[in-house]
């Protein structure tokens, strides 16, 4: 199926929110109005469908639909026609974990597939005033049976210290902890919080 993109360096698209950019933290916050998600190595990318239209849209408002078919094919897939979501962009190592080095490289962007976190309309439901546990309740039911291109991301209940620990653990950029209560606000904000692993190759990256 074919499908048309936007100028890769216009202005931000109109019907696609901003993303929620999440605060940086040195500890894990606790309590059970928290959730925790594991942090991917990767593209931050907003997916709009409209129909038969798909556009991938970067952090900064670029489009990269183009770029990654197998997340367009996904999209094109699913049972709504009408919907946003926010997620990562990843491209998966030996190892299981996401290598942002392959994505980086540009030769591996067919195998790059969306780890998608948040929902933001659905048909012609504006879903950003809901609290996060409904949108993730909804981004579930409707990646249901997806197969490939646009995974769900799972959270995490529980002690927030120990999560991060295993993610360290295991290899893992971090974690982001949210509160399952709020709504979606675009720009940096307090209830989306990031904890990074100290080890991890994208801190490295960073500091180096």
């Amino acid at each position: 199926m074919r499908w048309r993109t936007r100028k890769e360096n216009g202005p931000w698209p109109a019907g696609i929110p901003k993303p929620c950019i999440p605060t940086k933290a040195d500890t894990v916050p606790t309590g059970p109005l928290w959730l925790h998600e594991l942090k991917h190595d990767g593209y931050r990318l907003m997916v709009r469908r409209s129909g038969e239209v798909v556009q991938v849209i970067t952090r900064g408002g670029y489009d990269w639909t183009s770029r990654y078919p197998a997340i367009v094919a996904a999209a094109l897939r699913l049972p709504a026609k009408h919907f946003v979501l926010d997620g990562e962009g990843v491209v998966e190592g030996e190892g299981g974990l996401p290598d942002f080095a392959l994505l980086h490289s540009r030769q591996h962007d067919r195998r790059c597939h969306l780890v998608a976190f948040d929902l933001m309309q659905l048909g012609s439901r504006n879903l950003v005033a809901l609290p996060l546990v409904q949108r993730k309740s909804l981004l579930a039911e409707l990646l249901e049976g997806s197969a490939g291109g646009i995974v769900y991301a799972e959270h995490l209940d529980g002690d927030g210290a120990e999560i991060f620990a295993q993610a360290c653990r295991l290899g893992c950029e971090g974690i982001v902890s949210k509160r399952r209560d709020r709504p979606y606000t675009s720009g940096t904000c307090k209830h989306w919080v990031k904890v990074k692993n100290p080890d991890a190759p994208a801190v490295l990256r960073f500091q180096e």
